[in-house]
């Protein structure tokens, strides 16, 4: 009996059900794979709300000298390290422009020509069997992968993650140059004022040393005195040249920093009670987690980690594409460019996993692995963010209390320092009570231009703290919560 012909709906069922069998085996098992840490934010860190704090981007400008700004422009604008900071940026926004392409069609010319010796025991017809002969091939191909389970997008979404980490981290490395290059010229504006306190310090000694041999004359004194009187010449030099060391020491890390040695040796810096103060807040600003640079940073790389566990899932599904192709192939070389050597096709075609010995699950728990990681880093970044900036808003608010006690006892010493010389006018005391009382006000003096130093620095690192103007986009959702 014969068996009646087919209907092509009939041959269609066959070949669906294979499809269906093998999507459903080529689906691989991802049950158990999921990662496990969670993302902190402000209201779990306890973060004062309606605290908001604007900080300008060119916050340095707020200390109103014109030496420190240029000396922080030229900074930003030939620092080595902000260069390799701009070449990563440009390397993670290569990487997403060549994830983007992955999106869209491709297109591929080649033209071949092969000089090739045919088996002459093979299946080639006669006059080809035996026979060596060229085989000349032009071909146009094009092919484009359909993304139905978004694994391109995913690796898009990735990789602009990445980027904007990338720029995030040139911030943060622009914030941190910008707040040494203030603290280098605030620390050489102290050793100078310091060393103007030390140079008066000799002189008030060697005045001292002066009077001491004048009494030992007079048999009022000893040797005992007179020898603690030259001790005392020696430390004050010595102190003198310490400074100096120092500040030829600051004067090159500030030229290491503006890439410029000559400027930052012939720097006079301005005194440090004519620079002006920068308004700090009194408590850490309530979007003090989007303002820092670094916080900014791990929460993409968050992003990033996210979207590549994304295509690691993909993965298991099948991957789909069309491909084309259109060109001339010939073994004739004169007849090459006859319509006879066209040649084309076109058709889908389905990639799909079927058995891996569990590389995919593997790659998958590495991708949720990464996920955790990310997850952790951004946590302990925003947890020092916090630590950082309670510490730095406290320091600030210890040194103005600092001030105002200093400057009492400043008052009081100078006041002493006042009434020891009209007692030595009127003949009431001696110089030795004289020199005694300047040596308290030449201490006040050098607490005062440590504690004038702190003061700028201490503003200098609120606003690195805070974020010192950065603001940039952050993303929605990055982890589970």
């Amino acid at each position: 009996m014969n068996n009646p012909p087919s209907s092509p709906r009939a041959r269609a069922l066959p070949a669906a059900l294979l499809l269906a069998l093998a999507l459903l085996a080529g689906c691989a098992d991802m049950a158990g794979i999921a990662p496990q840490a969670r993302m902190r934010d402000a209201t779990a860190l306890g973060l004062p709300a309606g605290t908001a704090f604007e900080t300008p981007q060119d916050w340095w400008r707020g200390f109103g000298d014109a030496q420190l700004d240029a000396l922080v422009d030229q900074a930003l604008a030939g620092n080595p390290g902000l260069a390799q900071a701009a070449a990563r940026v440009a390397r993670a926004q290569a990487f997403a422009e060549q994830a983007h392409a992955a999106e869209g069609p491709r297109l591929d010319a080649g033209l071949d020509a092969t000089r090739q010796r045919y088996s002459a025991n093979g299946l080639y017809p006669p006059g080809v069997a035996g026979a060596t002969m060229g085989v000349e091939t032009a071909r146009l191909s094009g092919s484009w992968e359909l993304d139905f389970f978004g694994k391109n997008r995913a690796a898009l979404q990735a990789a602009l993650g990445q980027a904007e980490a990338a720029r995030a981290d040139a911030q943060a490395a622009r914030l941190l140059l910008a707040s040494r290059v203030a603290q280098g010229y605030f620390q050489l504006a102290r050793l100078q004022a310091q060393q103007a306190v030390a140079e008066r310090t000799l002189a008030q000694r060697t005045e001292l040393l002066r009077l001491v041999q004048r009494r030992l004359g007079a048999g009022l004194d000893t040797r005992l005195e007179l020898r603690q009187s030259q001790g005392a010449l020696p430390e004050a030099r010595q102190q003198i040249e310490a400074l100096r060391e120092q500040q030829a020491l600051a004067r090159n890390a500030l030229g290491a920093l503006i890439a410029d040695q000559k400027t930052a040796q012939a720097l006079t810096p301005k005194a440090l009670e004519a620079i002006e103060q920068i308004a700090i807040p009194a408590h850490i600003p309530a979007d003090l987690l989007g303002r820092r640079p670094d916080v900014a940073a791990a929460r993409w790389r968050v992003q990033a980690a996210t979207q590549d566990m994304a295509v690691a899932r993909a993965q298991f599904y099948p991957n789909v594409s069309l491909t084309a192709f259109v060109g001339l192939s010939s073994i004739v070389l004169d007849r090459f460019i006859d319509a006879g050597s066209r040649e084309w096709g076109a058709g889908p075609a389905l990639r799909l996993p079927l058995f891996d010995s569990g590389r995919l699950r593997a790659n998958l728990r590495g991708k949720a692995a990464d996920l955790d990681g990310a997850v952790e880093s951004y946590n302990a970044a925003l947890l020092e963010a916090v630590r950082d900036a309670a510490d730095q808003l406290a320091s600030g608010a210890s040194v103005e209390r600092q001030i105002a006690e200093q400057r009492q006892a400043g008052a009081a010493a100078e006041d002493a320092y006042a009434i020891a010389q009209k007692r030595y006018d009127a003949g009431l005391a001696n110089y030795l009570q004289v020199l005694a009382a300047e040596t308290q006000v030449l201490a006040q003096r050098r607490q005062a231009v440590d504690l004038a130093a702190r003061r700028l620095d201490s503003q200098v690192a609120v606003m690195r703290a805070l974020g010192g103007g950065y603001a940039a986009p952050l993303p929605v959702a990055t982890a589970r919560r």
